[in-house]
């Protein structure tokens, strides 16, 4: 079930108003998803049926993404402020320390989330912030080059590459080891989520500086990676499981940076095994 959420963020600037939606469904124990960059919470829908016949499932739209509207003016869109932000959220939904997964930028703030004590479990897949400088430079180039074609791209055309396997290539195969199982209209509605994020900009800028270095002690954590993951590689998930060495780090086959549609059986099982 769709909804919307507005409450109070204690942020250095004084308390702000933020609004995000989410959409909520299933039973059981709570379990919180966060997408990536430029994406929206509909990433996560070939896994959250799956999900749902054991956890109550919560998807987030990220302020500036999807549906939620962009942070108050003045607020940057950093690490800390996503936390108060997502700390707050969970206040607000009665969530006490959910369990959570996450996506690329989604998979750093369930790290995040995790060092900050507010989480129960975590499962971070192609989570950012393990990259060498010069593989963040990669990905961020990679993911400018995204958005600038998604924004230049007329809607008819998108529409029209949508209904053929090859066209859903051509859009979306830098994300999806195997794109053609992304349905058309999905397709369109994460080419338009993408070319309109007005998180992307302030979001990428917050990154530049943004490396994970610590140990979550106490915590399960879940590393995933996509053998097909063309914007962070795989690599870098051996360096998540030197930084967090009690991690399970697991392998998916033949998924690319977004797993999730690759393989849904399969992403739904780590998720649900992270969150015991």
């Amino acid at each position: 079930m769709s909804a919307t959420a507005t409450f109070t963020v204690p942020t250095v600037h004084g308390p702000r108003d933020v609004t995000v939606s989410y959409a909520r469904v299933g039973r059981g124990a709570p379990l919180v998803l966060l997408h990536g960059i430029g994406h929206h919470r509909q990433a996560w829908d070939p896994v959250v049926d799956i999900l749902a016949t054991e956890r109550e499932v919560i998807a987030v739209d990220l302020p500036g993404f999807g549906a939620s509207p962009g942070l108050p003016g003045g607020l940057d869109y950093d690490l800390p402020t996503t936390n108060a932000v997502l700390g707050s959220l969970f206040r607000t939904l009665d969530l006490d320390r959910p369990h959570v997964a996450g996506n690329s930028l989604g998979g750093l703030l369930a790290l995040e989330l995790g060092r900050e004590k507010l989480v129960r479990s975590v499962t971070a897949l192609s989570p950012a912030g393990f990259w060498t400088q010069a593989e963040r430079r990669y990905a961020f180039t990679v993911l400018l080059a995204m958005r600038g074609v998604a924004q230049r791209l007329p809607l008819p055309l998108v529409e029209r590459l949508s209904r053929s396997a090859a066209g859903r290539t051509a859009l979306t195969s830098t994300i999806y080891g195997r794109p053609g199982r992304r349905s058309p209209d999905a397709v369109v509605a994460e080419t338009l989520a993408l070319a309109g994020a007005t998180g992307f900009g302030p979001t990428l800028r917050a990154g530049t500086t943004v490396q994970f270095t610590d140990d979550l002690p106490g915590l399960p954590v879940t590393v995933a990676w996509g053998t097909q993951d063309r914007i962070l590689v795989r690599r870098q998930g051996v360096r998540a499981k030197t930084i967090i060495p009690h991690a399970r780090l697991v392998r998916l086959p033949g998924c690319g940076h977004v797993p999730m549609n690759d393989d849904p059986a399969l992403v739904a099982r780590v998720i649900l095994d992270g969150s015991r």
